[in-house]
């Protein structure tokens, strides 16, 4: 065969393997802004258990009570409502939280400056966010060294160019080498500016949740924000059985404004809650009930999810574990409150402990993230990324983490029942004795009938040796690079642009380098 003569013949096939694998590739780019489960959660926890579960956390709520730190005005708020106020605890009279949780939407929108990646969050949804939070990085070389905001840009530019990840997320890494009170800006610029995603806003004080808000108004427009979510923030509990100023404060802007917050009891089970799963269970909902019930309280209707986040602890050391079977049973228990709730519901992630992208990172998370995605979680917070109990955010392990997401999609979409998938024509064409490779029906759906890994190595042992033996860490690496070598910014109206550079330039020099 003349070389003229393959060129042509895989042209008229589309350009032979590779053409197929950069078709697949330009598709993904695009992929769906969210999965859909059709298969039913899986369930731990039996109805006559989350019944003892509810009362318990009513219990809390009536008799030991919450604390609201540091912020007189929710204490009048809840006194108004009803509450019992004794000092900063409050103690809410049977059925009251779970009344004013009613006003919560079971499933909201929140949009994309991409209206083709916006996101559904409740009901059979899932949507899949990044690590969140961790002050150092482990960086494509495999450094471990404290975050920039360099390194901040190139996860969002990834998390956009991933199709396993449907969200931004908020604060990937901390970008140390910026002053505390101005790096919420750059943070945010990058999410909105390198990603048309769905974002986080800042919530480390009141006044940075409200440049979230001013920002957001920017890009989208104020009609639009004030009709509409277009921004998610996460709110945690100061557990056990506490909210401090910081959080209500960046709690009370959002709901004013009408968007999203996650109230979010942060728990390490055995110092922050009891050691059974439980006594967790109950006071996770009773702190995640007393959130949901003050955002209602502040404006009725405001998109609110039901986050939990609870760790065991190794008892010899006190150190946060993680893919055990305990944090595994409060998430599914957890999730089955949310729904008898009526909210979505937040938990999970690619969770481990582990310090580099090796087997323990690979089991750990494995043990979380599919309890996340049986147990039916809406909305799910360090999707990739996470190492090293939350401290790193790791480049290659984004990659592994993110590739293994597309894979959940195929795990919660059911048993494909259409006459395709039945696949009854193939086996009267081919019958008893022979293999279906060349069958009709295996022509017609080889590229999409099997989930396919584009970072697992699944050649001979000779084939991997002469390749470079290269193990799944350096694939990664590899990768990674190439994706960001190759990564083109998403198009913005270049006013809306001017406008969001001409205030952050503006916030930046109202505000001190350091606090005091």
């Amino acid at each position: 065969m003349t070389e003229a003569t393959a060129s042509e013949r895989r042209s008229r096939r589309g350009g032979g393997r590779d053409a197929r694998r950069a078709i697949r590739s330009a598709a993904s780019s695009m992929s769906k802004p969210f999965i859909t489960r059709s298969v039913p959660v899986y369930d731990v926890l039996s109805d006559e258990g989350a019944e003892i579960i509810e009362n318990n956390a009513e219990i809390i709520l009536e008799e030991t009570g919450i604390d609201f730190k540091d912020d007189p005005e929710a204490l009048a708020i809840l006194k108004d409502a009803g509450a019992d106020i004794k000092g900063e605890r409050v103690r809410f009279p049977r059925g009251m939280c779970r009344q004013l949780c009613q006003t919560a939407p079971s499933e909201f929108t929140q949009y994309a400056r991409n209206p083709e990646r916006s996101v559904q969050i409740g009901g059979n949804n899932t949507v899949f966010a990044p690590v969140y939070g961790p002050p150092f990085v482990r960086d494509l070389e495999g450094e471990r060294r404290y975050a920039t905001i360099e390194d901040f840009r190139n996860i969002v530019k990834l998390v956009y160019m991933l199709p396993g990840l449907h969200h931004s997320g908020g604060t990937v890494c901390e970008p140390v080498d910026l002053p505390v009170p101005k790096r919420h800006l750059e943070m945010l610029y990058t999410h909105m500016r390198f990603s048309d995603k769905p974002y986080m806003g800042s919530v480390t004080a009141a006044s940075r949740a409200e440049d979230s808000v001013a920002m957001s108004r920017i890009l989208f427009g104020e009609e639009f924000v004030a009709n509409n979510c277009v921004m998610i923030s996460l709110i945690n509990a100061n557990s056990p059985m506490t909210w401090d100023d910081t959080m209500l404060g960046a709690l009370k802007v959002n709901a004013r404004a009408g968007q999203a917050v996650i109230t979010t009891p942060f728990i390490l089970a055995g110092a922050m809650s009891p050691v059974s799963v439980a006594g967790t269970l109950a006071q996770t909902l009773a702190e995640a009930m007393s959130g949901i019930a003050f955002t209602q309280l502040i404006n009725p209707g405001t998109p609110v999810v039901f986050g939990s986040f609870a760790s065991s602890m190794s008892m010899q050391t006190g150190a946060p574990t993680f893919g055990t079977p305990e944090p595994a049973m409060v998430l599914y228990g957890c999730a089955k409150l949310a729904r008898r709730l009526g909210v979505p519901f937040r938990s999970g992630g690619s969770l481990t402990g582990s310090k580099t992208a090796d087997a323990q990172a690979a089991y750990e998370s494995a043990h979380t993230i599919l309890p996340t995605v049986l147990g039916g979680t809406n909305f799910v917070l360090h999707g990739a990324g996470w190492m090293e109990g939350g401290l790193v955010s790791a480049c290659r392990k984004i990659m592994l983490d993110a590739e293994q997401l597309t894979m959940m999609d195929r795990m919660v979409g059911g048993i494909d029942m259409s006459e395709n998938g039945q696949a009854m024509d193939a086996i009267e064409e081919i019958g008893p004795g022979k293999h279906f490779l060349g069958s009709s029906h295996t022509q017609r759906n080889f590229e999409d009938a099997f989930w396919r890994s584009e970072m697992a190595d699944n050649t001979t042992f000779e084939q991997w040796s002469a390749d470079g033996a290269i193990e799944s860490a350096k694939r990664a690496e590899s990768r990674a690079i190439k994706m960001l070598a190759e990564y083109e910014i998403p198009a913005i109206d270049p006013a809306v642009d001017e406008a969001l550079i001409e205030f952050v330039a503006k916030r930046m020099e109202e505000l001190p380098n350091a606090e005091y």
